[in-house]
């Protein structure tokens, strides 16, 4: 599936990736990078954040989205630099707890939810002045097919076979909090994404897909002009089922 209609220019398009010091985040900002943005990598470790920024011609801010002052500190950095912000990919995530089902607990949900879910609102918000100064505004979020209901209960998908109370939900908390900014906010494209099974450190590099592979539809939406869809769920071949 393309959105070759209504692409943004790239010229002087400014672009936040929060985890982007590894996996599908640096393979996002570096695909960024090359189109022509000037991209902002957003890592909570700052050697490993600077790093990555040098290695891509990105420019590094310290973000924890778990911390509210560090989010905040990252958007006036952003504001102070740029003046806008045009694209925000919230990427980061954890996996989890690695429990049982019947052994997970209320902090344990938290703690997921803390990034997976809140950390994606804490940004989204303190960036939403940015975006709205922004000509073609679109935010990605990476949510999971392991959030769908339709692909957990597949017997023949791969999701199917993953029993996660915590991450599993938390990413379909996000493709929910995902819908509701789409409706509050019609000038901003909000749409979230399934990469699919990709190999990451987050699952121990098992997945089917590579991280180039994983990336391809985070780019694709990132991408997206003002008359780009909102409000959906999409995986590399198009919307996909939730």
């Amino acid at each position: 599936m393309t959105f070759t209609d209504g692409h943004r220019s790239a010229a002087m398009t400014t672009t936040l990736i929060t985890g982007a010091n590894k996996g599908l985040g640096y393979e996002t900002a570096r695909r960024l990078v090359e189109a022509g943005h000037t991209v902002y990598v957003g890592a909570r470790d700052a050697r490993r954040g600077e790093e990555a920024a040098a290695r891509l011609g990105a420019r590094f801010v310290r973000l924890d989205v778990t911390d509210e002052d560090s989010v905040e500190s990252a958007a006036a950095f952003v504001e102070k630099d740029a003046g806008r912000l045009d694209v925000l990919v919230n990427n980061a995530g954890i996996i989890g707890a690695h429990k049982p089902v019947g052994e997970m607990t209320g902090t344990d949900m938290r703690n997921t939810y803390e990034t997976n879910v809140f950390g994606a609102v804490r940004v989204t918000r303190a960036f939403l002045p940015l975006l709205e100064a922004s000509e073609a505004p679109v935010v990605v979020n990476v949510a999971s097919g392991l959030g769908s209901l339709a692909a957990t209960n597949d017997p023949s998908r791969v999701e199917y076979t993953v029993a996660a109370l915590d991450y599993n939900s938390s990413k379909t908390a996000l493709v929910m909090v995902n819908s509701q900014y789409a409706k509050a906010y019609p000038g901003i494209r909000f749409n979230a994404v399934d990469p699919g099974y990709t190999a990451t450190d987050l699952n121990g590099h098992t997945g089917h897909h590579t991280v180039e592979e994983g990336a391809d539809v985070i780019v694709r939406m990132a991408l997206i002009g003002a008359d780009g869809p909102t409000g959906g769920f999409f995986d590399a071949a198009g919307p996909a089922a939730w």
